[in-house]
């Protein structure tokens, strides 16, 4: 990882929908991720959660407003910036060495390099094996677990993740969480993560933001005290761990926190 330390500070004032001209996705948002932070981002659908990590990565601009890393537009290209999609992305014609390998590739690294690279991160995220296989071959979790690493193999400053085990059986989707937080463990690249599951949210984030309904702002924000590694069980039945914080900072009791559980996406869809 670079050794910057990173500061995304977001600036939107709003963001016209394509399909609804002049309608607000994003009224503002004023945001700080600090270096090495696992964020999560949760809210109800349509709120504009993946509209905010499209913003924030780069790949919308917003009609008002601006993102920047350390002082830098996120146009700048000074930062190493790696997105997983909701989407399987894996190009099809290509075997999975090479679909990991495939940003090292544009970068310019020598295919021998690249190449050794690329195992010796499948070797650690348990895709040893399967290097000359093509996607079809492979199982969802599989295919979704050579998508992560083929973000995380140029060591990118930070990473967008936009609910990407969305569609996978519970089973798969606990072990790739799993995945994530060991390889986030090992590296502490600054991660932005955006899902619909509160669950989800707690095992993996050092801190939650709540974005309100469409025009959406920031609700609330929540900081998780749970000790690493957690236990994705521990983390559905005792949520008294949870703390939450306003916008002006203060940290309510505890009991507080017990309203995200008892009424779950119910309590976030009233929010």
């Amino acid at each position: 990882m670079a050794d910057s330390k990173l500061s995304l500070k977001i600036y939107i004032m709003y963001m016209n929908r394509r399909s609804r001209p002049g309608q607000k996705a994003i009224r503002h948002i004023d945001l700080e991720v600090r270096d090495g932070e696992l964020l999560a981002i949760v809210g109800a659908s349509g709120c504009g959660k993946s509209t905010l990590l499209n913003i924030m990565c780069g790949m919308i601009q917003p009609t008002g407003g601006e993102v920047r890393i350390d002082g830098e537009s996120i146009s700048s290209g000074q930062h190493r910036i790696g997105y997983i999609s909701q989407t399987d992305t894996l190009l099809p014609w290509r075997k999975i060495e090479e679909n990991v390998a495939l940003g090292l590739e544009i970068e310019g690294v020598s295919k021998k390099d690249r190449l050794d690279r690329a195992r010796q991160m499948m070797e650690m995220s348990g895709l040893a094996g399967f290097e000359k296989m093509y996607p079809y071959e492979l199982s969802g979790g599989m295919r979704k677990r050579a998508v992560i690493i083929r973000a995380l193999i140029q060591n990118p400053d930070i990473i967008f993740m936009d609910e990407p085990f969305g569609p996978l059986d519970v089973f798969t989707r606990e072990s790739l969480q799993k995945e994530i937080l060991k390889m986030w463990g090992e590296r502490k690249n600054t991660i932005v993560y955006i899902t619909h599951d509160i669950a989800e949210a707690i095992t993996l984030a050092d801190r939650i933001i709540l974005l309100s309904r469409r025009p959406s702002v920031i609700k609330n924000e929540y900081v998780v005290d749970i000790k690493r590694p957690r236990i994705i069980e521990e983390c559905k039945y005792d949520p008294g761990s949870l703390n939450w914080r306003s916008r002006s900072g203060r940290i309510s009791k505890t009991s507080y926190a017990r309203k995200i559980w008892s009424g779950r996406r119910r309590w976030i869809r009233q929010n």
